[in-house]
């Protein structure tokens, strides 16, 4: 439960958490836009991670639908005495959410339990809102009507979607850069339910294009939810949505944690690394053998080191996920041989941390190979 609470935006002495890395708290190399790419690269479950931000998109939007309507509310009656008990009710439910909304889940953790009671009255209200006729609905308000068979979707504060995940260098330009800006254009109801039917055609349902596997139950409660119910509300997906969470917690984060904060390469990097350093020690160790069995002077067989440091170096490389100089200077390997700047804080003493062990390695080890090759008599055959 702790690794689930929030902490405030700063320099953190520690790994972040998974919440905070969805919620954009945390830079390169462990980032959100850097888990996505573990999770499609080398998870292979990139579709939990996207279901995950997309109810939390519907939330967003839910969310900017209960503001407009609010504020729909009070251009529309501004003398609310003057109003009808339903419409005092309504407003009293919106002036609590209002209140509340600086507090809701995209600041709490992801479970049921830390929820504030804001997301819960947001849930109840859209429920209540499903079933009557609202006169200051916002697709009602002036100005809404040009907008309404428009873009559905917020045009900021809306989690990343995946073709937005295809370029390194475009992730300044996409979603995944924070915001606390609202759209630019009104939310309908309409859009709240589409929102709803997106999620559940495209993830939950058997054979859908990017079906994801959840308990039964929790199917078959979202499902009829929607279907039946004609439900729409965030509580819907409330389920799930720990589900997932607690999924790519347990599964995918660790990985996550030890291939970007203890390493900073990607296993095609690794593999390569891997093949190259056998083939350079081999070589070192062929040569040091034949220098040996022709008796050569000991400053020929000096340049062994060549050959024993580069072998070395790029095995324990391999053996650390790290490349040591890539670390001192600050970088790290998003894809193959698609570096960024490290910019968080503590990653980057980590990192440095261990690249200066595994010089001391490196160094320790060819001093130890060179002079058993160099120093050893030679005997020609």
């Amino acid at each position: 439960m702790d690794s689930r609470t929030p902490t405030p935006d700063g320099p953190r002495d520690r790994l972040p958490n998974l919440f905070e890395v969805l919620q954009r708290r945390t830079t390169a190399p462990v980032d959100l836009y850097s888990f996505y790419i573990y999770m499609r690269d080398v998870q292979r479950s990139v579709d939990y991670l996207d279901f995950w931000l997309d109810v939390s998109q519907h939330m967003s939007l839910c969310r900017h639908y209960v503001r407009e309507l609010r504020r729909s509310v009070l251009i529309s009656t501004p003398e609310l005495d003057k109003a009808g008990a339903g419409s005092k009710r309504s407003s009293q439910v919106l002036d609590n959410f209002d209140s509340n909304r600086g507090r809701t889940s995209s600041d709490q953790g992801p479970s049921q339990a830390q929820r504030q009671s804001g997301d819960q009255r947001l849930s109840a209200f859209l429920r209540t809102d499903a079933t009557s006729n609202h006169k200051h609905s916002p697709h009602n308000s002036q100005g809404s009507e040009v907008q309404r068979s428009e873009d559905n979707t917020p045009s900021s504060e809306v989690p990343p979607r995946p073709s937005y995940i295809n370029d390194p260098h475009s992730s300044n330009t996409s979603p995944l850069v924070n915001s606390n800006s609202s759209p630019n254009h009104t939310v309908a109801r309409a859009d709240i339910r589409a929102s709803a039917e997106k999620i559940l055609y495209t993830y939950l349902l058997p054979g859908a294009e990017r079906e994801i596997i959840l308990p039964q139950g929790i199917l078959n409660d979202i499902t009829n939810s929607i279907e039946k119910e004609g439900r729409d509300d965030p509580e819907v997906f409330d389920a799930a949505k720990d589900y997932v969470f607690q999924a790519m917690e347990r599964d995918a984060f660790p990985g996550f944690l030890r291939a970007k904060a203890l390493g900073n390469i990607v296993q095609p990097s690794m593999m390569l690394r891997l093949i190259v350093g056998l083939v350079a020690l081999f070589a070192a160790l062929w040569t040091s053998f034949v220098l040996i069995f022709l008796d050569a002077k000991r400053s020929t067989r000096c340049w062994e080191i060549l050959p024993f440091t580069v072998g070395i170096y790029l095995l324990l490389s391999h053996q650390y996920m790290l490349d040591p100089i890539l670390a001192l200077v600050g970088y790290s390997e998003y894809t193959f041989m698609s570096f960024s700047r490290i910019k968080e804080p503590f990653v980057r003493k980590l990192l440095n941390r261990r690249a200066l062990m595994c010089l001391a390695w490196v160094v320790m080890l060819d001093i130890i190979l060179c002079c058993l090759f160099i120093f050893v008599p030679g005997r020609r055959l």
